[in-house]
């Protein structure tokens, strides 16, 4: 049931009757700490998973990485759970209902200029490559190579949002980044992935692929494969 709510395309049905309230209901859904999984992923942003962090009010407030389909039910859940002060973008594909989400929670919308931030009349700019702090715990770290704009997004060192960046891979047991649609530069995303071995996290939770958790050691140790396997492909 929960596959079949968060289907973008609503493509997954049953023979008999179900109460779909069960799929409804379990989203968004805890994945560890204070961060969710939205489901109700959307076509316009080819199915892409979005992700909710929810933070006291004195801590910034609740902040959603990427858009989910603006759905009524999900956006119920979301205002029990206190609503949107800021929504992370980290590239241009995974936009979705953004600015219906900006109208209903007048949330602060960011992106890198380099991914059309002035387009999408985005309210906080980033530009260039270096990492910008955007409070105590959350950090931007632009990685150009899927899209020229990408960033992803640092949580209390813990968690990293990474769109189309990096995922886990389950036939190769380690992490991978995808050729077949890194549209900006390869190399450049290869040398974008480098960066990212100066951070520690736990968790990475993609925009397209597979979630991973592991300590941080691990996890390090799975980005420094990935960054070798991206340097023996052209």
């Amino acid at each position: 049931m929960m596959a079949l709510v968060a289907c973008p395309t609503g493509s997954i049905g049953a023979t008999q009757r179900h109460d779909a309230h069960i799929g409804i209901d379990a989203f968004p859904l805890p994945l560890d700490d204070n961060v969710y999984f939205c489901g109700f992923t959307s076509e316009s942003s080819f199915g892409a998973w979005s992700y909710l962090i929810a933070r006291p009010a004195s801590e910034g407030g609740n902040v959603l990485i990427d858009s989910p389909r603006f759905a009524s039910q999900l956006i119920k859940r979301i205002e029990a759970l206190g609503g949107v002060s800021q929504m992370l973008l980290t590239h241009k594909d995974d936009v979705a209902d953004h600015e219906l989400f900006r109208q209903r929670f007048n949330c602060r919308r960011l992106m890198h200029a380099d991914d059309g931030a002035a387009r999408l009349g985005v309210e906080q700019v980033i530009r260039g490559e270096e990492p910008v702090q955007l409070d105590d715990d959350l950090l931007v770290i632009p990685v150009p190579g899927h899209t020229r704009g990408h960033v992803v997004y640092l949580y209390k060192n813990k968690f990293l949002f990474t769109g189309d960046h990096l995922a886990w891979s389950p036939a190769r047991q380690t992490l991978t980044a995808f050729r077949s649609v890194a549209w900006y530069s390869w190399p450049e995303q290869t040398r974008s992935m480098e960066k990212l071995l100066s951070y520690e996290f736990e968790w990475v939770l993609p925009g397209h692929g597979d979630m991973h958790h592991a300590d941080a050691g691990t996890m390090h140790t799975h980005l420094e494969r990935c960054v070798s396997w991206m340097k023996s492909i052209r």
